[in-house]
């Protein structure tokens, strides 16, 4: 089973990070405004990065990573990114 990490960014500009064993399933529920208070109020959201690890702890440890970056830090992250 993969552990994902995944940046979402917000109808406002804004980025979420969270973590998912179920990416497809998770940005449903996002898109649904069933899966977090923070994208409910900023529908629609897009997937702009992911990445997945074998364990549940080092996906964790990204994603508290990620949500110390500051919104120019995340920016530049996801416009870098590729899809594996």
């Amino acid at each position: 089973m993969s552990n994902y990490v995944y940046m979402l960014r917000c109808a406002d500009g804004s980025f979420y990070s969270g973590y998912t064993v179920n990416l497809e399933r998770r940005l449903a529920a996002h898109q649904a405004g069933k899966a977090s208070k923070c994208t409910r109020s900023r529908l629609p959201v897009e997937l702009v990065y992911w990445q997945s690890f074998a364990s549940k702890g080092e996906a964790l440890s990204r994603e508290a990573e990620l949500k110390k970056l500051s919104h120019q830090d995340k920016a530049e992250l996801v416009s870098g990114f590729k899809a594996e």
